[in-house]
């Protein structure tokens, strides 16, 4: 039986329909009907399986925002952010809202987005499938059932994929579409399965609301150390974001988006969102033990259909298996998604280039260069014709997200770095002793132990030397580590070619701040790396 509807319905909202709408789901009922509806199967242990279809992640070049007088001049325009006309939006919203009156039956979940009551942003999220409002009502934070009676939508979420965009009619680049209008706080998503949309569309409202209360919005994830310490770790897929955060002696806050305010990391969301692929037991327990679990959805992972045993390691769906899974299924999660100010910021890095120090230390006006660069390194055999290292820069750490320009977010990040006292890190989880095919990636007992030290605030006290190429502190020796993997040069073979890769490296880093150099203050471009 359905949960009561709010006084909010949808007709208030300007949206008829016959439908039989489905309130406020919990998990169980969500997982009944998609299961009588063919949505998915239950496999061993109870998971939801589910197949996205041909879109097994996001379709970042369907997304456009609506430019109007709310969004000129506060939007980032460019590859990234692309325009939609409100004229084309009309008319995309009225074929949403004829195409959802033929639909028999609809999923509704009024949610909020933000752990910090003060901050947090109520959505209200409209499905034609059952699992995808089980998927966004695990991921969002999920309000106590008296606050349901009485809710009313700042933002609306449409999803459909049923719904097939008409590039001439709407504007679109293809039949999938995400559409962003601020200004009527509406996002209409048609022609994917891919779950994830939704997700990262209540991230971009965030990204865009909060900065204008001062408030940090963060693609990172965040833990508390026993002594009450928050740690924030931002860093692009592959960098160790997830696993590096995922510490047994830290409460884990989360492990993709959050918000900084004058009291607290909050978590934007109540459920984690994890690649599934060849995940296993011994590296990440708790994460693994979430694929054995009633209340999971686990996304494009291979499933026997007779005996419903999982293969993890099996990519022929995609690469880009997900599990999606309350927060609280890991053992050590926050009870409140919450945690004090940071201690420290850590920035993830992957260099394959093998430039890089393990572990080197950033002035306020250095974080804000690295973390307006976002840098990483994808390695050769990644793509079809990669044979080298490969340098990719997403500013702020998730540019796909961040609709504002990305000087905004630095700013922010710089202030409260230097007003909280914040110790700020920079760690290379990529290579050392040569290039990716040359080197070996970076010892992961070595990335925790400097981690650690930086954490505990024991590294503070080491003897630092400043690196040629890119000006920041870099310890000379560590407890536990072997020194010569503290300078990376050192570590090469022909150091000739080491101070050769390094300068091409930052000849990259230039070239990409170029973009950023008028919009930030000088002690932040003289804090580029140095050419020769």
């Amino acid at each position: 039986m359905a949960n009561p509807a709010p006084a909010f319905t949808l007709s208030r909202q300007g949206i008829e329909t016959s439908a039989a709408i489905h309130w406020n789901l919990p998990t169980a009922p969500l997982v009944e009907h998609a299961l009588s509806r063919g949505e998915g199967l239950l496999a061993e242990h109870g998971p939801l399986v589910v197949d996205t279809g041909k879109h097994t992640g996001r379709s970042a070049k369907d997304k456009f925002i609506v430019r109007d007088t709310e969004t000129e001049e506060n939007i980032w325009w460019g590859a990234t952010n692309k325009a939609m006309t409100p004229a084309h939006f009309a008319t995309l919203k009225a074929d949403f809202i004829q195409h959802l009156a033929g639909i028999d039956t609809l999923f509704v979940q009024d949610l909020f987005g933000g752990s910090q009551p003060e901050h947090r942003v109520r959505v209200r999220v409209i499905n034609e499938l059952a699992w995808h409002n089980l998927f966004i009502r695990t991921l969002l934070v999920r309000p106590e059932s008296q606050a349901l009676a009485g809710f009313e939508p700042e933002f609306t979420i449409i999803d459909l994929p049923s719904f097939k965009a008409d590039p001439a009619r709407h504007g679109t680049r293809s039949e999938t579409v995400v559409a962003v209008n601020f200004s009527e706080k509406l996002i209409l998503i048609g022609g994917t399965r891919y779950a994830g949309e939704m997700k990262k569309s209540v991230f971009g409202i965030l990204n865009y609301k909060l900065p204008v209360d001062g408030i940090m919005p963060m693609h990172c994830s965040a833990n508390i150390g026993p002594k009450g310490d928050t740690a924030v770790f931002f860093g692009l897929s592959g960098t160790g974001k997830t696993t590096l955060s995922a510490d047994a002696s830290r409460t884990l806050i989360g492990d993709d988006e959050h918000g900084w305010s004058d009291t607290a990391v909050f978590n934007f969301e109540g459920g984690c969102y994890a690649k599934m692929i060849r995940l296993s037991e011994e590296a990440e327990p708790e994460i693994y033990a979430t694929t054995r679990r009633f209340g999971t959805v686990l996304e494009n992972v291979v499933i026997d259909p007779d005996t419903r045993k999982l293969d993890l390691d099996d990519a022929s769906k995609a690469e880009n298996t997900r599990g999606a899974y309350p927060i609280d299924f890991i053992p050590n999660a926050s009870a409140e998604n919450m945690g004090p100010v940071p201690r420290n910021v850590i920035m993830l890095t992957a260099d394959a280039f093998g430039v890089l120090p393990p572990i080197a230390k950033l002035t306020p006006d250095q974080a804000m260069y690295h973390f307006l660069s976002g840098y990483t390194a994808k390695v050769a055999g990644t793509e079809i014709g990669v044979t080298e290292p490969e340098a990719t820069f997403s500013t702020c750490f998730g540019a796909p997200f961040m609709p504002r320009h990305p000087s905004i977010y630095g700013n922010l990040l710089k202030e409260r770095i230097a007003k909280g006292g914040v110790d700020c890190w920079l760690v290379n989880t990529g290579w050392t002793g040569g290039k990716y095919g040359v080197g070996k990636r970076m010892p992961i007992k070595a990335t925790r132990a400097l981690l650690n030290a930086a954490l505990d605030g024991s590294l503070n006290d080491a003897e630092f030397r400043i690196d040629p190429n890119f000006g920041f502190k870099v310890p000379v020796s560590v407890a536990g580590v072997e020194p010569a993997i503290l300078d990376p040069r050192q570590t090469w073979a022909d150091k000739a070619e080491y101070d050769a890769t390094a300068q091409k490296l930052v000849g990259l880093f230039i070239e990409n701040f170029a973009q950023f150099a008028e919009h930030v203050d000088e002690s932040v471009r003289a804090s580029a790396p140095r050419a020769a």
